[in-house]
């Protein structure tokens, strides 16, 4: 069956790469190092170096199952994907533990009808004001305790259960409230092959559906996760 996407303009939802990105606690640096140059070489390349979860990225399951799919056997077809946007960045100012419930997405089918089927569910909590302040982002208190918002257990249960969607994406550096260390959403949501997006940007300028999102990863042969280039298509 062939599928027709038409759009009249194309939103970047990637973060650009540098050194400085923020990065999860532990996690390896953003690395570049120069191996030609134009002057000594005719040509200009460089080799770089990230963790599999850091900038823009998608996780998949095997990052926490042996068996679990990874970036190089995940479904083509969960990378072309309708888009809703649920924001509650206006919360977030108030409570950066703030996690959406139940409640909240009902409210949003209130105004919007009701979550589809197959959809991929965007979180706009904001968080991307930080991305520039590293230590802000990542918001960790002085035990660790890292403070931002994310996906409500309940209302992950209720999206990927009783409406059926095919992910789960955010912009803030995980779809689990930070204060979660059990990262239980991640874990419930790639143990039902969902896709999940994280560190996305510019999904203010997204209205709340009509958008088709469109990922490109890095098909990393025994990996947990990728990079990813986000688009997102608009009417």
């Amino acid at each position: 069956m062939e599928t027709s996407i038409t759009y009249g303009r194309v939103v970047d939802l990637t973060h650009p790469i540098r050194p400085d990105i923020p990065r999860w606690p532990g996690d390896p640096p953003v690395e570049f190092e120069p191996v030609a140059s134009i002057g000594k070489d005719g040509y200009r390349l460089r080799r770089f170096s990230m963790g599999e979860h850091s900038g823009t990225h998608l996780s998949t399951p095997s990052a926490f199952w042996h068996d679990g799919v990874g970036p190089a056997q995940i479904r083509l077809e969960s990378l072309v994907s309708a888009a809703v946007v649920i924001d509650v960045s206006d919360l977030t100012m108030r409570d950066p533990d703030y996690a959406l419930s139940v409640d909240s997405v009902k409210e949003w089918e209130r105004r919007n009808g009701e979550v589809p089927s197959g959809c991929i569910v965007l979180l706009f909590t904001g968080w991307e004001r930080y991305w520039d302040q590293t230590e802000r982002f990542i918001n960790a208190d002085a035990g660790g305790t890292m403070h931002f918002p994310g996906f409500g257990m309940d209302a992950a249960r209720f999206l990927l259960e009783r409406r059926g969607v095919s992910g789960l994406g955010i912009d803030t550096h995980g779809i689990d409230p930070g204060a979660d260390t059990d990262l239980s959403v991640s874990r419930f949501a790639l143990g039902k092959n969902a896709l999940v997006l994280e560190c996305l940007n510019n999904l203010g300028t997204l209205a709340p559906n009509g958008a088709t999102v469109v990922v490109g990863r890095l098909p990393l042969v025994g990996g947990s996760g990728s990079p990813a280039s986000v688009l997102a298509l608009v009417p």
